[in-house]
């Protein structure tokens, strides 16, 4: 912004708080900061110091208030486009609250600054990583990952994002303009007046009924798996309109169902699981932000599903730590929404390297498992290794990874909505097969909106706990049958379609290791069959996009990178840069990638104002380009 301009933006203000001249105030205002988006187009003008930039302008307008702010983005979000002015107003309001306090207490140009900036409208990386020793209570111990046991494996059955939604209407239009559809949001869009009805169990452009919901858990009952784990978005994509009343039906609606079909399921804390979503403080932020509310339902439905008290620990910061009866398998549930990007709190200044300590409690829990010569499973919302997950904090989280490998059996996310997995590494500048020291599963979606619906079969040595295999069922929504009963069927399993594509072909009784899935990752870069199959498998066969040449090598680099900072996918718009095994770092054309142009999408990472944000600056950009 220039500074004529500037000055006359500033120069309403002078009469504020009258109403009519807020109401000036923000109409200059909006245009302002639109023509501000319209010039933010590369990291540099997002990041230089206020005044002359976008993320100084906004801090310069949350300087007049939390409503004031508010005024301008949904003004702006209107100008643009990006969504409904319903939408607009209700996703903006319901988070403008947390975004207000960050751009309050921000120093532009700090390091807390240029994470907000990537996050916010999507401009540039994240800045490099901020070194931080973690200590540990004792030195590593020279243990390996213990053998397969030979004894015949137990089921385990993995699901995730279930996303329910409890007002999808049987009938109603599945073509709307709102993020999620199959909802009366109009006369037009009620049974027996739309020309796009959706059935009675769901569409891909929905998030799915209570009736898909129940299938899939009568499905997996049928199964008679050991235990399930859940790694966690109950809540639907609505979240314009979501309040505390309608999270707590939707928890009782899904953990009611998981009582009700499963018995004993190990859970995790996912993203959408408040009100308003992504938004979790640590104890560092006022306490009239903290959703205690869901911290307590979510507790109490833990407690009720497992029947072990110490899921207590999950009141204070929706973690906790429990052993598997009669066993030596200790899971460990931790709240990821602390590293999450769209997680407004977590951007003070500094930004905390611990948020709530529970990296240090993480390590308490693992020390006790070691001792104890117990393996763990870490399950958790967001993948350390995931472009939403600062990276900052999945290098310190990757630290304690390296430090208990042994003890670790493996990790367990969802969030993505896509069928993926990521590689820990000991030197991630020379990540081979020997150097692979974890591994983490990433399962798909229930709620159809990334491909058919889906849930995971691991099977499990019962003495180690280590994968031994997995199959992934899905429920084929193409099918004309579907919306009379899903099927639930085999889709693929990791050992047969994986495995027999080395050489030579994995043993049926080998685990699935680190260094199995790195040599899986070394297929895919010498024989396109082995990754085009894991592409399609990505969305089930839905929707798959064209990926070849530096598409490929930057998805299997991907699955590489459990420290985030070594993942070449990016999913902003614009250009961007991450590093490759050598340390290089590697351009990647954002906007005309058909793998992040896929990726870009209003999935459960890709909901809320930030993503809302995004967008508008996408549509500044194409706005500029058009000379409007």
């Amino acid at each position: 912004m220039k500074a004529a301009v500037l000055l006359a933006a500033l120069a309403p203000l002078a009469a504020l708080p009258g109403v009519q001249a807020r109401t000036g105030a923000a109409e200059s205002w909006i245009t302002n900061i639109w023509n501000e988006f319209k010039e933010a187009v590369d990291c540099g003008s997002c990041q230089a110091h206020v005044p002359l930039v976008l993320l100084g302008s906004l801090k310069l307008v949350a300087d007049f208030g939390e409503g004031f702010l508010e005024d301008v983005l949904t003004g702006v979000c209107d100008i643009s486009g990006a969504e409904d002015r319903d939408v607009c107003a209700g996703v903006i309001a319901s988070e403008v609250p947390a975004l207000h306090y960050a751009l309050k207490n921000m120093h532009v140009g700090s390091h807390t600054a240029k994470t907000l900036c990537s996050a916010l409208v999507g401009l540039c990386d994240f800045p490099d990583v901020r070194p931080f020793d973690i200590p540990f209570p004792s030195p590593k111990p020279a243990k390996s990952r213990p053998p397969p046991s030979g004894k015949p494996p137990i089921n385990v059955v993995h699901f995730s994002d279930t996303h329910v939604d409890l007002s999808y209407e049987t009938g109603s239009n599945y073509d709307c303009s709102k993020p999620i559809c199959c909802r009366v949001y109009s006369d037009e869009d009620a049974p027996g007046k739309t020309e796009k009805p959706c059935g009675p169990f769901g569409n891909t452009k929905c998030d799915p009924p209570e009736s898909l919901q129940d299938s899939m858990m009568t499905a997996i009952a049928d199964l008679n798996p050991a235990f399930s784990i859940y790694t966690g978005d109950v809540v639907a994509h609505d979240v314009w309109l979501v309040n505390k009343e309608e999270v707590l039906q939707d928890f009782n609606s899904t953990y009611g169902a998981m009582e009700n079909h499963l018995g004993l399921v190990y859970a995790a804390l996912g993203n959408h699981d408040a009100a308003p979503l992504n938004l979790f403080p640590s104890k560092n932020i006022p306490s009239k932000y903290n959703p205690q509310w869901a911290y307590e339902a979510l507790t109490a439905n833990w407690m009720t599903l497992t029947g072990i008290e110490s899921v207590q620990n999950a009141n204070e910061y929706g973690s906790y730590s429990a052993i598997h009866p009669n066993s030596k398998l200790r899971i460990i549930s931790y709240n990821s929404i602390f590293y999450y990007k769209y997680n407004f709190f977590s951007y003070t200044e500094p930004m905390e390297y611990d948020p709530n300590g529970q990296l240090t409690w993480l390590i308490e829990e693992l020390q006790a498992a070691e001792n104890a010569d117990q393996r763990v499973w870490l399950i958790s919302h967001i993948p350390s290794g995931n472009v939403d997950h600062f990276r900052d904090h999945s290098h310190y989280f990757d630290q304690i990874i390296q430090r208990y490998e042994a003890t670790i059996a493996g990790l367990f996310f969802g969030h993505t909505h896509t069928d993926e997995f990521q590689i820990a590494y000991s030197d991630y500048k020379n990540r081979n097969w020997d150097t692979a020291t974890a591994m983490g599963y990433v399962a798909p979606s229930m709620t159809p909106t990334s491909g058919p619906p889906s849930f995971r079969v691991y099977d499990i040595d019962p003495e180690t706990f280590a994968v031994m295999d997995f199959t992934q069922y899905i429920a084929n929504i193409s099918e004309a049958s579907f919306q009379t009963k899903p099927d639930w069927i085999p889709y693929y399993s990791a050992k047969k379609d994986y495995g027999g594509k080395l050489t030579p072909p994995t043993p049926s009784t080998a685990e699935l290791t680190p260094a199995f899935w790195h040599n899986v990752t070394v297929a895919m870069e010498k024989d396109s069959s082995v990754f085009n199959d894991f592409w399609a498998r990505r969305t089930r066969g839905y929707s798959v996009p064209a990926c070849t040449g530096d598409c490929v090598k930057n998805e299997v680099c991907a699955l590489r990178g459990a420290d985030a900072q070594y993942s070449c996918v990016q999913r902003t718009p614009g250009f961007s840069f991450s590093k490759r095994d050598d340390g290089e770092e590697v351009e990647v054309d954002l906007e005309n990638s058909p793998l992040l142009s896929k990726r870009f999408q209003p999935e459960c990472n890709h909901a809320g104002m930030a993503p809302l944000l995004a967008k508008i600056a996408h549509k500044a950009s194409i706005a500029k380009m058009n000379g409007e």
